[in-house]
């Protein structure tokens, strides 16, 4: 076990991340996106260029905002790394403009989310910047293939899943079908987005109630509603893709027969394309609309043979689909009749990784942008 986790965190993303590009990457001064510059922190770690004397990039740009980029920021730092962020301009007070060696002003969208949301222009900026490495950090672009897409053709290393992953699993649906590719149990529900409130209620009228309508893209309990009558059905779905469109830039929904009183246990895997192993699990049952509140790690009062099942089950799902990368199984337990069924996948680095961070001693943010993963 401990001899295959080395593996991954140590190999994870040889093929790609652990190199720079292959492209030469020429620096050149901005032009049409207002810069500002500022020297490094040497204060949160004074040691931090001795550690790594040869950067695995020469400059790494968060593109996103906030505390997970000023995280990366500050590992990018510490492997001797030039940092890039990007921000809206309703974020031009904001933290993590200023951590940054530079930061870029995004073009103005109808919202300030949306000018994170725009991948064209972040890869614009980082290939006329001469940035090496994208990292997406969680929400946003995190999961988007279309970002992954671009850094590849740009020759710019994306600090994340590959193509194929993504596109396998940050769309619930096709992430349903991997696991049952997979034996891995699943709740009953739609096998792809609906495409309107109506097909919704025919589903309900034909598979009863209560249903969970849930968000195709993203994550973080944005785009899901419960029906319980017939009469909320339309009506929740409208609220639901309304909410996932302004959040994810999709609208699409899917539908699941809702399981009531489950805990939700999620499994921590880490991959290197080949193998897969298991970081233990977090239970995260404790929420306030969909939105997890507290997370303990290990879940409490989980038997140790279910516990077992959810390990593995994670980690077939991943070996299945060649993951390579951080990410997260999810799944909802039914303790009275010690079933599990899948959720999700989250493709990406997570906000409650600091859970795990604690259990393991492993640093997400450093082995992320140190090797790609």
């Amino acid at each position: 076990m401990m001899a295959a986790l080395q593996r991954c965190l140590l190999v994870a993303c040889a093929a790609t991340a652990l190199q720079p590009a292959r492209t030469p990457l020429t620096v050149r001064s901005a032009i049409n996106a207002p810069v500002t510059e500022v020297k490094p922190d040497t204060v949160l770690n004074p040691t931090s260029k001795e550690k790594c004397e040869v950067p695995p990039f020469n400059k790494v740009m968060a593109a996103n905002r906030a505390e997970i980029a000023v995280r990366i920021m500050r590992a990018g730092t510490e492997l001797n790394m030039a940092t890039v962020g990007v921000y809206a301009y309703e974020d031009r007070k904001g933290a993590h403009r200023w951590c940054a060696d530079q930061s870029f002003l995004l073009p103005k969208k109808d919202t300030p989310v949306g000018a994170y949301l725009d991948p064209v222009s972040i890869v614009d900026i980082a290939e006329r910047e001469g940035v090496e490495a994208v990292h997406p950090g969680y929400g946003f672009l995190s999961e988007s293939p279309e970002l992954a897409r671009l850094c590849g053709e740009r020759g710019i290393t994306f600090v994340g899943p590959t193509v194929e992953n993504l596109l396998a699993f940050s769309d619930k649906v096709s992430a349903r079908k991997m696991a049952i590719a997979a034996d891995v149990p699943v709740v009953p529900g739609t096998d792809k987005a609906l495409d309107s409130p109506a097909d919704a209620k025919a589903f309900a009228q034909e598979f009863g109630l209560p249903v969970m309508i849930k968000a195709l893209m993203g994550g973080g309990g944005k785009g899901m509603r419960i029906a319980r009558t017939i009469d909320e059905v339309e009506s929740q779905f409208e609220a639901a893709a309304s909410e996932a469109l302004a959040a994810f830039g999709d609208g699409s929904c899917f539908l699941e027969r809702y399981v009531e009183d489950p805990r939700h246990v999620e499994i921590q895997i880490v991959g290197d394309g080949t193998d897969v192993v298991h970081l233990w699990e977090r239970d995260c049952s404790v929420q306030r609309r969909h939105q997890k509140v507290v997370e303990i790690a290990p879940a409490w009062n989980l038997n140790d043979a279910l516990r077992k099942r959810l390990q593995d089950d994670a980690v077939r799902l991943g070996k299945s689909a060649g993951y390579k990368n951080a990410g997260t199984v999810e799944f909802l337990v039914d303790v009275k009749s010690d079933e599990h069924f899948f959720i999700e996948v989250n493709p990406r680095i997570q906000v409650e990784h600091t859970v795990t961070e604690e259990v393991t001693g492993a640093s997400f943010s450093v082995f992320y942008d140190e090797r790609g993963l």
